[in-house]
């Protein structure tokens, strides 16, 4: 019978050594691999689980076993995983590792600087070159009629107009210029939210003055946009959009190069009379008015030269660019007067 028993007390010393020595190795295999702080940044992929990223964090130095690892795992069964990037830390034990995967991703953001003046497929190609996707679907994406019926509903300044038979793009003009911080994960549908949230906000300050304007919305975005592409100054646009607002006033054709360049998809700082002559609803040498879209992006300060044009009796302007140091431009009463300072600034006639 004593023998029995110094077996039996055998048994539960070793059973009670074996559990320390179990939990030791248990607790030194969920500890830190580090007492020193080092960052890393890890990736976790999509449809990843907890248990599949073993071995990302055992080649990345952050836990110590695979195996002890996964008994957490196993036993603490901590909430599903989400794709992103995450900043976790040498000196972080398992637990420490589990709680910031639970619930503090930290998905990289990038930029994304939209300038004055650009048309919709250059801003197609700068967004082409921060997320996934290329330039081609991008343009598809925003001409595709669900889409735009869709933001037609979302925003007040967009309307059946944009949808009109021989709008080349029908979001041109509509993108507000800035510079936007997006998720590198981002959809171009976010984007597209982004810019035309930001082209809400600006609108939205001078609502009093479009709802007693002449001109609608897309009127307002067309002029802008040949003002932003006219004027060299700033002081200038207000000046350019009382020129073209008088000429419209007058019925007179508003004969900007800027809608010429869009007519023909190519921009110059001249233009022969073959360009002139291109029969575009977008060419104002061609037709008479505005044209029927607006060319560019244009900025808060083409808008609000529009809305709030200098009243004067200039019907001309001309832009020196041949003195680059002055940007000075030069305004005019009649066209006599105009071709004179063509001869004299530019050494030419207009």
């Amino acid at each position: 019978m004593k023998k029995y028993c110094n077996i039996y007390k055998f048994v539960i010393i070793f059973l009670v050594v074996l559990i320390i020595l179990t939990c030791g190795s248990y607790k030194i295999g969920t500890s830190s691999v580090s007492k020193d702080s080092f960052e890393v940044k890890i990736t976790i992929p999509k449809e990843s689980t907890y248990l599949s990223i073993s071995n990302l964090l055992k080649e990345n130095n952050l836990i110590r076993s695979e195996s002890f690892y996964k008994i957490y795992i196993k036993i603490f069964k901590p909430d599903n995983l989400k794709a992103g990037i995450y900043t976790l830390n040498r000196n972080m034990n398992v637990k420490e590792i589990v709680d910031t995967l639970e619930g503090n991703v930290k998905s990289e953001e990038i930029t994304i600087t939209i300038p004055e003046g650009k048309h919709i497929e250059e801003v197609a190609e700068i967004i082409s070159s921060k997320i996934n996707m290329s330039k081609e679907d991008i343009l598809l994406y925003w001409q595709n009629e669900e889409v735009l019926n869709s933001l037609i509903d979302k925003y007040w300044f967009l309307t059946d107009v944009i949808k009109k038979e021989g709008i080349r793009y029908s979001l041109e003009g509509y993108f507000f210029p800035d510079t936007y911080s997006i998720l590198k994960e981002s959809k171009i549908e976010d984007i597209t939210y982004k810019m035309l949230d930001k082209m809400d906000e600006v609108l939205s300050k001078y609502k009093e003055e479009i709802s007693n304007s002449k001109f609608n919305v897309h009127e307002i975005l067309t002029l802008a946009s040949i003002v932003e592409h006219e004027a060299i100054l700033d002081s200038d646009r207000p000046m350019i959009a009382g020129v073209f607002i008088n000429r419209l006033d007058k019925s007179m054709k508003l004969q900007s190069c800027a809608t010429v360049g869009y007519a023909i998809n190519e921009w110059k700082l001249s233009y022969n009379y073959k360009d002139l002559q291109t029969d575009s609803p977008y060419n104002t040498y061609f037709y008479e008015g505005l044209p029927i879209g607006p060319g560019n992006m244009p900025g808060e300060l083409s808008i609000e030269a529009v809305l709030r044009p200098t009243k004067h009796d200039y019907y001309y302007f001309l832009a020196n660019v041949n003195d680059k140091d002055s940007k000075k431009t030069y305004y005019s009463k009649t066209y006599s007067e105009h071709r004179q300072k063509c001869v004299k600034y530019l050494g030419r006639s207009c």
